[in-house]
């Protein structure tokens, strides 16, 4: 079950913009920069983020149906800010609630089950972006 849509609303105004800085910085966090299918325009949503060897995994806690994540689908990938630094990532793909759930810690998993979250993202990073010793799976 996703969050709710005036707890989304909440994050858009007034959490995202705090988030956003904070989301530059810290390990579990980073900032999707995606652009508009339509507009065009860019945009910057702050999420958590998973990465592990050459994939990086999102929690989907507003579910399936976000803008952002339809336009990701949509270009194919996007670049994320992550530690500070900018990467490229391609071939978006949704997970199992099953496999999303076995790649995050486990007081991460806790809280996820907790709240219901069933919907998980998987991205590959560009091989220019990927750390020596990371290979793909």
């Amino acid at each position: 079950m996703p969050l709710p849509e005036k707890l989304t609303r909440f994050n858009r105004r007034i959490a995202n913009p705090v988030m956003k800085r904070l989301a530059r910085r810290v390990s579990l966090m980073a900032v999707v920069i995606h652009h508009g299918r339509n507009s065009g325009r860019r945009y910057e949503t702050p999420v958590l983020i998973f990465p592990e060897g050459a994939e990086v995994t999102f929690a989907l806690t507003y579910g399936a149906d976000v803008d952002w994540l339809k336009n990701v689908r949509a270009a194919g990938g996007c670049t994320i800010i992550y530690r500070g630094r900018e990467r490229e990532l391609t071939n978006p793909r949704m997970l199992s609630p099953a496999e999303g759930r076995r790649r995050m810690p486990l007081p991460i998993r806790m809280l996820l089950r907790l709240l219901n979250v069933d919907d998980f993202l998987e991205l590959t990073k560009c091989p220019s972006d990927a750390q020596p010793g990371e290979e793909r799976r």
